[in-house]
């Protein structure tokens, strides 16, 4: 028994591991380029920034709910759509791919909007005076975002990624309600393992083992954030 628990603990945290790291480094990816986006004049309207922030808004079961209906695998819109365009359909949420990678497209999807609207803060606090300057040196635009940009991003962008590396690996509602762990435990984080033997299996004790259990992965990444955003700033 001891030995089935450990090899459902380390396959419980692979699963959790690369679940937050994937969610975390596509939404910083595409709330980045959302960001930059919006800050452009031409979609600087207060409705396009609306439209943004809405998978934000909306009720996270009311909106996974809306996906567990997209994904399904035999009515599903998503498959409606691939099978009208030739392709065939996917097991979305019976496959063990397929699942881990839709828990992580709802998460990326949820996760997007608060990226990208406090990247678009940090952006609009950068002295336009510097961008003249670099113009005046020659400077393009690949070479101002890497140089100006991108540097006086990093500390908005470290605290927003501590702040989503803690809500991804804690998120319960998008692996249950679309999985509930499985097919064949692939989807099992550590959220819904310490439900599964707290709640649903009794076992109070054991349920708040696994949730401590994620106390050490949060304390190294947000030491090791908050080191980087302290030098950044000094």
């Amino acid at each position: 028994l001891i030995r089935r628990q450990r090899q459902m603990c380390i396959r419980d945290s692979y699963n959790s591991i690369l679940f937050t790291v994937v969610s975390v480094a596509l939404k910083l990816l595409i709330g980045l380029g959302v960001a930059l986006l919006l800050y452009q004049p031409m979609f600087s309207n207060r409705w396009f920034r609306a439209i943004i922030l809405l998978p934000w808004v909306i009720p996270s079961a009311f909106s996974i709910l809306g996906w567990l209906w997209i994904l399904d695998p035999l009515y599903g819109s998503l498959n409606w759509i691939l099978t009208h365009l030739g392709f065939h359909k996917i097991p979305w949420l019976s496959s063990p791919f397929w699942a881990r990678f839709s828990v992580i497209l709802v998460n990326t999807w949820r996760g997007v909007p608060f990226f990208a609207i406090g990247l678009l803060g940090g952006l609009v606090g950068i002295p336009k005076d510097v961008y003249e300057a670099a113009e005046i040196d020659g400077a393009g635009a690949f070479r101002k975002f890497w140089s100006i940009t991108l540097p006086l991003l990093k500390p908005p962008l470290l605290v927003i990624t501590l702040f989503s590396v803690v809500m991804t690996i804690s998120d319960f509602s998008i692996v249950y309600i679309l999985t509930r762990g499985g097919p064949m435990n692939s989807t099992q984080v550590f959220a819904t393992l310490a439900y599964q033997y707290g709640l649903s299996g009794g076992q109070l004790g054991l349920g708040a083992a696994v949730s401590l259990f994620m106390f050490p992965f949060l304390l190294f990444s947000a030491i090791v954030l908050l080191r980087i955003i302290s030098k950044e700033v000094y």
